[in-house]
């Protein structure tokens, strides 16, 4: 057995815990980007808290997904402002594009000198300035993973910015930031979530450490998503989310992902779909999928008895199978009216170019088992 295992360099997880960030951030430095969301209005007290602990803050505003070049004008604007620290407090996005931009304002040339697929792929020799990711989704897990997922507009692709001085030196966890948060998005981010532990558990890439986050991750999000969707304010379920996100970045940065990120990719990249809905709409078909090709083509395969697991653990039931944990995913999407691929404007039309592209993904890499064109396009249909 070997495996590696890589995370932030601190973690501080729960309620209450934002409160700490002004004196932490103090402890990096002087002269702060501040990277925020579409409600900029609520890090106004976190600002005030900065420039009370002497910090001076550049705020950046990022709306929506981020593009490579709304990372080069974040670069360009904390250049300007002699930035030392990035602080990013948001959804995945937001972080991603705080990560992206500390880790490339000490390394010179353009970003696309180090960008997967459409760039030259350079890996970034200089260490990224400080970085601290403070979420306020439970979701992605951005908070804790070594890449940076950027849409590159003109070409219709989403692609990553990736290297071990991504991680972040500081992720500060406080469920009580997700209380907020609309029911879609707790809804998309949760699944996401699920996804990412429900992947990295089945993948090529499994070990140790990452079973067992994975384990209790599902665990808690199993008891959790729907209470946090429908009581935003339970302090409980919040909590039992947010450490099942960070477990999953954990999970994620540490092992494989699958074909539901495989897809997730390249169809965001070619659509305006948020990609927790994505992830969601696609994981009970590629539970089914693999499943169903595992028990023909490799019934002796780990990762059906992993899938039984997962299976009991969602169901809270011994002898529960895979395919009741794929059922189990299929109801919950239902509940939670997660939107059909179509609803995108995704059809038939475009299956040939999202599994060629698809195809290409690492993520597809990790899939416990190789799907051929005409299973991956079954997915699709099914998931359409």
């Amino acid at each position: 057995m070997r495996f590696e295992f890589s995370t932030a360099t601190r973690i501080i997880f729960g309620p209450g815990t934002a409160q700490e960030l002004a004196s932490a951030a103090a402890a990096l430095g002087r002269q702060a980007l501040l990277v925020v969301g579409k409600s900029a209005a609520r890090t106004d007290s976190v600002a005030k808290d900065l420039e009370t602990a002497g910090i001076r803050v550049t705020r950046y505003q990022i709306r929506g997904e981020p593009t490579v070049e709304l990372v080069r004008r974040g670069v360009e604007q904390a250049r300007a402002a002699r930035t030392d620290l990035v602080i990013a407090i948001g959804g995945g996005s937001v972080i991603d594009a705080g990560k992206a931009i500390a880790a490339l304002l000490p390394n010179e040339g353009s970003i696309l000198d180090y960008l997967e697929v459409v760039g030259k792929g350079q890996a970034l020799e200089a260490d990224s300035l400080p970085f601290i990711a403070v979420p306020t989704t439970a979701g992605t897990g951005s908070e804790v993973t070594r890449n940076a997922v950027l849409a590159v507009t003109e070409q219709q692709v989403k692609v990553s910015l990736r290297g071990p001085t991504l991680l972040p030196r500081l992720a500060i966890v406080d469920p009580e930031l997700t209380y907020g948060v609309p029911r879609d998005v707790t809804a998309a981010s949760g699944m996401d979530a699920l996804a990412q532990l429900i992947e990295p558990f089945v993948s090529t890439g499994s070990n140790a450490m990452t079973d067992a986050l994975c384990r209790d991750g599902i665990r808690r999000a199993a008891r959790s998503i729907r209470t946090a969707y429908a009581h935003p304010q339970d302090a409980s379920a919040r909590a039992d989310m947010a450490l099942a996100a960070l477990y999953s970045g954990m999970a994620l940065a540490n092992a494989r992902l699958g074909a539901v990120h495989g897809f997730a990719g390249p169809i965001g990249g070619l659509f305006p779909a948020p990609h927790g809905a994505i992830c969601g709409r696609l994981l009970p078909h590629v539970m089914e999928a693999n499943i169903r090709i595992l028990r023909g083509r490799a019934p002796e395969s780990e990762a059906l008895r992993r899938y039984d697991e997962v299976g009991q653990i969602l169901n809270n039931r011994a002898g529960a199978r895979g395919e009741d944990g794929a059922a189990w995913i299929q109801e919950l999407g239902a509940d939670f009216d997660i939107p059909a691929l179509g609803t995108y404007g995704m059809t038939e039309v475009h299956f040939p170019d999202v599994v060629a592209r698809s195809a290409r993904s690492s993520s597809m890499k990790g899939n416990p088992v190789a799907l051929t064109e005409t299973e991956m396009t079954e997915i699709l249909g099914a998931a359409l």
